[in-house]
């Protein structure tokens, strides 16, 4: 096992109706607590980067830490490269060795987003990579990429003739989810992943995760949802978690960074654990 391909990683999840969790990393703690969490949960995992974190820390760094992480990791992880729209960053990623990208496209018409992805997919296909796909962008900006407008829904007919056209891996729609925190309870559109799947069997990417109900979750990964992604909600944990030991830390006077790194891997171990329990996919590896 261990470094293993997207659709290698969705193939079961898909076809048994449970998810997978897709979280977004940005630095060497958290990718190493996430793996973790997935070892000690016996459950595969999707490792996400964003583009910002790509440029910030670099792809060489990136992979490398990628590379020395999951050495001796048992368990089916992969590298996937979250919301991209930059043609030259995805063709960066997958030479480095990221196993997936989703080329985000989705601010251009669809015609020119077919164009492109399908030139995206045969660029992936010569490094067995896989690719992601979507026509219509998720409400909300993540990373600095998106926006809070809400994008026109296009009909399955679109949708469709975007999955038998491009052939992606792994498509994302808009279903009333959204990036970030919801200000007030989403209304999703469940129905559509249904009908999606029912025409053109390919598992499907639910963005906006952190947030959503257990009872929300359950039903969309019944339907076909089979990679959850999580962002904001790892991003909430590693800052508030932080904070709290800074408080405490001021209090007593104790300044010991080691002592903060682990309270803060332990609170994100806890959430990775709890989202491949509330999935379904923990235990799954034997």
């Amino acid at each position: 096992m261990g470094v293993t391909p997207l659709t290698g990683i969705l193939a079961g999840p898909f076809e048994e109706r449970y998810a997978v969790p897709a979280i977004n990393v940005f630095d060497d703690l958290t990718m190493e607590a996430v793996l973790a969490a997935a070892v000690e949960n016996r459950s595969p995992l999707i490792v996400q980067t964003s583009v910002k974190t790509v440029k910030s820390i670099g792809s060489d760094v990136l992979y490398a830490m990628w590379t020395a992480m999951t050495a001796r990791v048992d368990v089916p992880v992969t590298l996937h490269l979250d919301h991209c729209p930059e043609r030259e960053v995805i063709s960066e990623c997958l030479r480095r060795g990221w196993n997936s990208v989703l080329f985000d496209a989705s601010r251009l018409p669809v015609e020119e987003n077919m164009r492109q992805t399908v030139e995206v997919v045969a660029e992936a296909r010569e490094y067995g990579a896989a690719v992601e796909g979507e026509i219509e962008a998720i409400t909300g900006v993540e990373d600095g990429v998106g926006s809070d407008s809400a994008a026109e829904q296009q009909s399955l007919e679109v949708a469709l003739e975007f999955l038998r056209t491009t052939g992606v891996d792994v498509f994302a729609p808009a279903i009333g989810n959204a990036h970030g925190s919801y200000k007030q309870a989403p209304v999703l559109d469940a129905r559509r992943v249904s009908d999606i799947v029912a025409a053109y069997p390919v598992p499907i990417a639910l963005h906006g995760g952190s947030g959503l109900s257990d009872e929300q979750f359950r039903d969309l990964i019944s339907r076909g949802c089979a990679k959850v992604n999580i962002s904001t909600a790892l991003k909430e944990t590693y800052m508030k978690s932080s904070l709290a030991f800074l408080r405490d830390a001021e209090e007593r006077q104790k300044w010991d960074p080691p002592s903060l790194f682990r309270a803060v891997r332990g609170d994100v171990m806890e959430l990775a654990g709890s989202l491949m329990r509330l999935f379904g996919s923990a235990g799954r590896v034997g």
